[in-house]
């Protein structure tokens, strides 16, 4: 199991919650800056 930084998580809800993205376009978002995740795991 991975852990990431409080920072790296906070980033992916604020996306998630300002701009109403789906878990695939955060997964992509994530993966453009290095970080693999998975949509079902979000």
């Amino acid at each position: 199991m991975a852990h990431f930084r409080g920072e790296i998580i906070l980033s992916g809800v604020r996306w998630y919650c300002k701009y109403g993205i789906s878990y695939r376009d955060l997964e992509e978002m994530m993966l453009e800056r290095g970080l693999e995740v998975d949509h079902t795991t979000l």
